[in-house]
């Protein structure tokens, strides 16, 4: 049973940090943030409660949920970017940053539900499919209406910021039509 929570991904992003052994903002600048050219404003915080040790070093244990003070802040262009680099099928200036196979079952249906993969949401059929869409046009939802859209089909990557959410199918249908 599909059930949408930040628990699994603060519990992954909380796995992460004891795998690479360093906090999760250091290897996202590290290994993608300063090699697609993001800006130097985004930042990722952690609640100030969340801190675990790593090799007897205390280190902040970041989370994934962009509300009550934790999760990723990140502005329009950079979001953009991480759009282009999936829709790259992660690659960047002809350097592989994330493998390709990792990015189809990112955005592959997911047995719980079948419109969410690995932090996508995708347009396959049922109650969260976009009229006028290719089935192959996956996005992320972040708190406040911030969306980063990718269709492989249209060769195009969608950000919108601070949309109402209820919004975006809609918004979705007007640039469909203008394409």
């Amino acid at each position: 049973v599909m059930e949408y929570n930040d628990v699994r991904v603060n519990l992954l992003a909380y796995s992460l940090t004891h795998v690479w052994r360093k906090s999760l903002p250091a290897v996202l600048k590290e290994n993608l943030m300063d090699k697609i050219g993001a800006s130097t404003t985004w930042r990722w915080f952690g609640y100030e409660n969340a801190w675990t040790e790593v090799d007897g070093v205390q280190v902040k244990s970041v989370t994934g949920g962009g509300h009550s003070g934790g999760g990723i802040f990140i502005n329009t262009e950079d979001m953009a970017r991480f759009g282009l680099l999936f829709l790259n099928k992660g690659q960047w200036k002809g350097e592989q940053l994330i493998s390709e196979s990792w990015i189809g079952k990112a955005t592959s249906p997911s047995v719980p539900n079948p419109n969410y993969g690995f932090l996508w949401w995708l347009n396959t059929a049922g109650d969260r499919h976009w009229e006028g869409w290719s089935e192959n046009l996956y996005y992320a939802a972040g708190f406040g209406g911030n969306f980063i859209v990718v269709d492989q089909e249209h060769d195009l990557v969608v950000v919108t910021r601070w949309l109402e959410p209820n919004k975006i199918e809609e918004f979705m249908s007007l640039l469909e039509k203008a394409l």
